[in-house]
């Protein structure tokens, strides 16, 4: 029998990006801008992303190393204020098994000319399976690829 566990966690992402607000947030609202960063690392094989990008939307993508695990995302979101605030649920899966539920809220603040984009992380973590130090760096990985994607 496998040993059920949880464990909660909080964690919060500054990032500074040299972009006005409404073209980073269109970077999270618009699926083919999204789908152009919002992935795992390159050599991973990918899955179609999926984004209907309004209050009771859906949110999906696949992917993993060739040959290994498969890792889901799946969201839904609940909260929009155009050019300011994306608030977002997710799970993840590896393969068949649940490895996290999500709360996400995204902040769009004006920092001069660019944005700081505020990113809060609320997670439940279940089994050991997946843990906030993970999520957190692969987050970060993400936005690196979006600091990447705007400056093209």
């Amino acid at each position: 029998m496998t040993k059920r566990s949880v464990t909660h966690a909080t964690f919060v992402i500054e990032r500074d990006y040299a972009h006005p607000p409404a073209k980073v947030f269109a970077a999270f609202a618009h699926p083919a801008s999204k789908a152009k960063w919002f992935v795992g690392p390159e050599n991973w094989d990918k899955s179609n992303h999926k984004l209907d990008f309004r209050v009771g939307g859906k949110e999906s993508v696949s992917g993993g190393p060739p040959g290994g695990a498969v890792h889901y995302y799946n969201a839904e979101i609940w909260e929009i204020t155009q050019n300011e605030r994306i608030v977002s649920s997710y799970e993840m899966h590896m393969n068949e098994k649940r490895t996290s539920v999500s709360l996400a809220t995204m902040e769009f603040k004006p920092n001069g000319a660019g944005t700081k984009l505020v990113l809060t992380e609320q997670g439940a973590f279940l089994d050991g399976i997946d843990n906030a130090a993970e999520r957190e760096r692969g987050t970060n990985e993400l936005l690196n690829q979006l600091a990447t994607y705007l400056n093209t």
